[in-house]
């Protein structure tokens, strides 16, 4: 009989411990800024620990820098999936956040090239834009169609200028 008990009391301790887990991972919600682990490299991209204590995964699409094993970077929850699992980048989310950034950095090569100009364009390969500006083209002409709406830049043929 005590045994019969002893196994409902452990069983309901398992459903207790899984109700916490689950309350602990609710802490985390889509933005939030995470301390992030390189883990391994996988097909779709690299497994990450977020905060000491939760899995994730970091697309391959979501990467514009080198990554190591047990490398320690700043990143941000892109999503909580039903199951459970969770995405990571290591950009902030939010189309405001992203925008600012992306553009700071444009604005930033551009004022550190000797020549103040940049050649970059909506034309240049993802290649290219990926190498030289560590975002995706995509990033790029949203940030450079920013500037250009602020008269901070020339869009050139072959380039874009510092006005």
């Amino acid at each position: 009989m005590d045994s019969q008990e002893d196994l409902y009391d452990e069983e309901e301790n398992l459903q207790d411990d899984e109700n916490n887990s689950e309350e602990v991972e609710m802490y985390l919600k889509e933005g939030d800024k995470v301390n992030l682990v390189i883990e391994t490299e996988t097909g779709l991209g690299y497994t990450v620990l977020i905060n000491e204590e939760f899995d994730g995964l970091l697309f391959r699409s979501e990467v514009f820098q080198e990554l190591e094993e047990n490398m320690e970077v700043t990143g941000y929850i892109k999503q909580i999936r039903e199951d459970g699992k969770i995405d990571v980048s290591l950009r902030p989310q939010g189309f405001r956040n992203v925008i600012d950034s992306d553009v700071e950095k444009v604005l930033t090569k551009l004022k550190n090239s000797r020549e103040g100009f940049l050649l970059l364009t909506d034309k240049s390969s993802p290649d290219s834009i990926r190498f030289h500006m560590k975002m995706s083209k995509k990033a790029f002409k949203k940030a450079v169609g920013n500037l250009y709406r602020q008269k901070l830049i020339l869009i050139k043929e072959d380039r874009i200028e510092l006005v």
